[in-house]
Parts: structure tokens; C-alpha cells; sequence
């Protein structure tokens, strides 16, 4: 039995497909955190960000907050004689308080500075992408024109000589 030999288009987007493949980008890279390159003020930022966010941490404050007003609570009431640690307006602890908002709040800002970065540089890498596949896109259009072309030429060459 004999085989049909290849129409041109398909030959064509065969040898496209085989120029395409050779003519990968290879710069491109996908983006991949690579957390070896952090520093450990880094690493301390975003694990303290991911924590200090999260239910536990809240859950595990409140019930701090609220021992240590009952605790204070219940030594004024029953050691009336002995002043509690921390008195009713709990003094002590708003300074805790303010001292750990002080430090927690620029380390989150440290954190969500890195997240930023790590955004702009996905952003960045999908720019790049977006441009590869424009171009990739552009030349697969120029190979269909071309072809388009090489077909009317034969179609014309083949009424004329019909």
C-alpha cells in the first residue's frame, strides 16, 4: 500500500515546531523563592508576620490578657493588706502591651516589604513570560501568512492551468 506524501502545511508547522523548539529562551527562568538567599532578620520577619497573623496567636494573647487580669483581680480582692503586681488599671501590662506593638509592628512592615518584593518579581517574571509568548505568537502568525500565501500561489498557478 502506498503512503501519501506530506501535504506542505504539515511539513511546514513540523519544521516551525522543530525552529521554535531550538529557539527557547533560555534566560527565562520561573520564579522560585529560594529561601538559602535570606537573611536571618528575613527569615525572623516572615515567620514572626506569619505568626503574630495568625489564630493561635490571637487565641493565645487573649487568654494571657485575661489571666493576668484575673490574676491581679483576685490577689487585690483577697490580699486587700498586700498591693497586687499590677494594680486595677493594669499599668504594667499596657507598657507590655505598647512595648510589644512597638517591636511587632515594624518586623510586619519588614515582612510585608519582602512579600512586595517577592510580588514584583513574580509580576516580573510573568512580564517576561507575556513578552516571550507575544513574540511566539507573532511568529507563528508570520508562519500562517506565509503559508496562506504559498497556498493561494498554488491554487492560482493550478486554476490557470486548468
Amino acid at each position: 500500500m502506498k503512503q501519501k506524501p506530506k501535504s506542505g502545511i504539515l511539513q511546514a508547522g513540523k519544521k516551525f515546531e522543530k525552529l521554535n523548539f531550538k529557539r527557547k529562551n533560555k534566560n527565562l527562568k520561573p520564579f522560585v523563592q529560594d529561601s538559602r538567599k535570606l537573611t536571618l532578620s528575613q527569615k525572623t520577619a516572615d515567620n514572626l508576620a506569619k505568626w503574630a497573623g495568625s489564630w493561635s496567636f490571637i487565641l493565645s494573647f487573649l487568654v494571657f490578657l485575661c489571666l493576668w487580669m484575673i490574676l491581679n483581680t483576685y490577689i487585690w480582692l483577697n490580699y486587700i493588706n498586700n498591693q497586687p503586681f499590677d494594680p486595677y488599671p493594669f499599668i504594667l501590662l499596657n507598657l507590655i502591651l505598647s512595648c510589644l506593638a512597638a517591636i511587632q509592628a515594624p518586623v510586619i512592615l519588614m515582612s510585608q516589604n519582602r512579600a512586595a518584593e517577592r510580588d514584583r518579581l513574580r509580576a516580573e517574571y510573568d512580564y517576561q513570560v507575556n513578552r516571550k509568548a507575544e513574540r511566539e505568537i507573532r511568529d507563528i502568525k508570520k508562519q500562517v501568512n506565509r503559508i496562506e500565501l504559498k497556498l493561494n500561489e498554488k491554487l492560482h498557478i493550478k486554476r490557470k492551468t486548468t
